[in-house]
């Protein structure tokens, strides 16, 4: 078995973070969300990943080597110009090779779902996940006996509600490049993308039986609104139990600190995720994401997302922005 990693995308509704930054390592509580996904698959047994990079490609890759290196057989396809999912697992075939089986997980989507339970399901299978407004995803309808008949990319008048979450398990790897090969010999027009939606569904028609598996907890880490929400979840499941302490500093659990902060007469938590090297003075911090090597001075901060090398003193505000900051309210 061997897991396809796309994280070739821009992350557009994430600026001013993905200037910088690749949305798969905006941090996380305590991790980048590209962490999140490789340990995911290694606790199903997968080591082989293969990521299909484009955007920041070297800050992906260094990541990947740097803190999986000694524990994944870590391959890294470009894809560019990117023209959609479809496109980026096909720019990957030589990688791929002869494997039969194939898992697919999106780069910037956080499940709390143990992959184990898409690889016990016989066949291959697709995770999805119940929305209120289904017109920005594609979306699987089932058929009797729950195997999936009709998959749509986006659908303005939506015949389902079940979202397909960016976990994917191929099972008929060679008969779906077949079908890439072929979706790839037909041109697009300008602005329009290879879905793997429309590739998938074509698998259907050739006879695939698709399974579902449903999945709870579904985070696509493109908003900070979402991104926040994440941190909150994934910190309550780390527990609340903790062993920092700082000089005149209350915690409240659920935290997460990076070795190599200093925090003096402030107030941390509940849900903050604070990255390395962090120094923090007279502040009351809670509900955020507090990048490394970030400066807060005398500030209350709450339900913010602050980049690398930040630096904030002053008034209370609910902001988000990017790295290489220096905002200074008392002015």
């Amino acid at each position: 078995m061997i897991a396809m990693i796309p994280v070739a995308g821009v992350g557009t509704q994430l600026r001013p973070h993905t200037h910088t930054q690749p949305k798969p390592l905006i941090p996380v509580a305590g991790k980048p969300i590209l962490g999140h996904i490789i340990e995911s698959l290694l606790d199903a047994g997968i080591t082989r990943q293969i990521f299909v990079v484009g955007y920041l490609r070297d800050k992906i890759k260094e990541y990947v080597l740097k803190d999986y290196g000694d524990k994944i057989d870590a391959e890294f396809v470009l894809q560019e110009p990117r023209m959609g999912l479809a496109h980026a697992l096909w720019v990957a075939r030589e990688a791929v090779g002869d494997a039969e089986e194939m898992v697919v997980n999106l780069g910037d989507t956080i499940f709390t779902v143990d992959v184990h339970r898409i690889l016990e399901l016989q066949g291959s299978a697709l995770a999805v996940h119940q929305v209120d407004d289904p017109r920005n995803f594609g979306i699987a309808m089932l058929d009797e006996e729950t195997y999936v008949k009709k998959l749509t990319e986006k659908p303005n008048i939506p015949t389902s509600n079940l979202a397909l979450v960016g976990l994917y398990k191929i099972e008929q790897v060679p008969l779906l490049y077949s079908i890439l090969g072929e979706m790839m010999s037909k041109p697009i027009k300008p602005g329009e993308e290879y879905t793997f939606t429309e590739a998938l569904m074509e698998m259907v028609k050739k006879g695939v039986k698709f399974r579902t598996m449903t999945v709870e907890n579904w985070f696509d880490g493109g908003h900070k609104k979402t991104l926040l929400q994440t941190n909150r979840i994934l910190l309550e499941r780390q527990g609340r139990q903790h062993k920092y302490q700082f000089h005149n500093t209350v915690i409240i659990p659920p935290v997460h600190i990076a070795e190599g902060c200093e925090i003096n007469h402030s107030i941390i938590g509940p849900y903050v995720a604070i990255a390395e090297g962090a120094r923090i003075n007279y502040s009351v911090v809670r509900n955020t994401i507090l990048g490394a090597y970030s400066r807060l001075e005398s500030i209350i901060l709450q339900n913010s997302v602050i980049g690398n090398d930040t630096s904030l003193r002053g008034k209370t505000n609910s902001i988000n922005i990017g790295d290489n900051a220096e905002i200074d309210f008392e002015q």
